[in-house]
């Protein structure tokens, strides 16, 4: 398996709390979650739970064993959580977390797992484009800021809806009926999207972060099949240039014009 990777901070000066690796047969992508005020919380900050948390995985994923998606992240979680449990309050819901995406070639398939909101875009040898990703959170984030409708924005009374919406998505983290994400709880492992292709139907997959797939929404730049064709064309690099001149040009709604951390992992020659 061939594989192209990039990835940009969204803004200089400022860590990049996305992640991407890869060993011979897997790649890993993650996008880091930053909450304020969460350096109280954990002093290591949310790149450092990225960055230990994909080189987690990528070492379990390196022995090529075989092992279930969601068990390999499961351990991953629980070592990450052993890793700074005792000196950082990680139970608190604003501590550090992350989205997770895993590709596998493995006999003949390739396993892939989404926990929150990154994408994946299989590419079929028939047909186009299949794009998978874990909506939860953006369905529990709809609902929870519907009370901010008809309020205009820059107001007191907006700042203090806004605030109150805020708590709310938080309390439906890894909660039954809310969504999942990579924290501090093996268990969020087991509600992942998690699915197999045989590598014979692929041309090959990519997968992108939230910041990197904002080309296809809210920036409305291309849709996924012409993802695939900028991948060919230009590379991972590409699909981050196009964001970053989406945003420079203020595309897309307020909230998705500050620049976000992007990154890209392409797999082609799928064995």
């Amino acid at each position: 398996m061939q594989v192209s990777l990039a990835t940009s901070a969204g803004r200089a000066g400022r860590s990049n709390e996305d992640f991407v690796g890869a060993v011979p047969g897997a790649v890993v992508l993650l996008d880091g979650a930053g909450i304020p005020g969460a350096e109280s919380l954990c002093f290591h900050g949310v790149a450092w739970y990225t960055q230990r948390l994909g080189g987690a995985l990528l070492g379990h994923l390196s022995r090529d064993d075989g092992q279930d998606l969601t068990a390999v992240l499961a351990t991953a979680i629980g070592e990450i959580a052993a890793a700074h449990g005792d000196t950082c309050d990680i139970g608190d819901p604003r501590s550090p977390q992350a989205t997770v995406a895993v590709v596998r070639a493995y006999r003949g398939r390739l396993d892939y797992l989404l926990l929150a909101d990154s994408f994946l875009i299989l590419d079929p040898a028939h047909g186009g484009p299949q794009v998978i990703t874990d909506d939860r959170e953006v369905t529990a984030r709809r609902g929870c800021s519907a009370p901010l409708d008809g309020i205009a924005p820059g107001t007191l009374e907006y700042d203090r809806v806004r605030d109150s919406c805020a708590e709310a998505l938080r309390a439906r983290r890894n909660q039954v009926g809310g969504y999942w994400i990579a924290k501090d709880d093996p268990r969020a492992a087991r509600e992942a999207v998690t699915g197999s292709r045989s590598l014979a139907d692929l041309n090959g997959a990519a997968l992108l972060s939230n910041g990197a797939s904002r080309i296809v929404s809210p920036y409305g730049l291309t849709d996924w099949p012409g993802v695939l064709a900028l991948l060919a064309a230009d590379g991972p690099s590409g699909v981050i240039r196009r964001a970053r001149q989406a945003e420079a040009a203020g595309l897309g709604a307020a909230a998705a014009q500050a620049p976000d951390d992007a990154t890209v992992a392409h797999c082609t020659h799928l064995p």
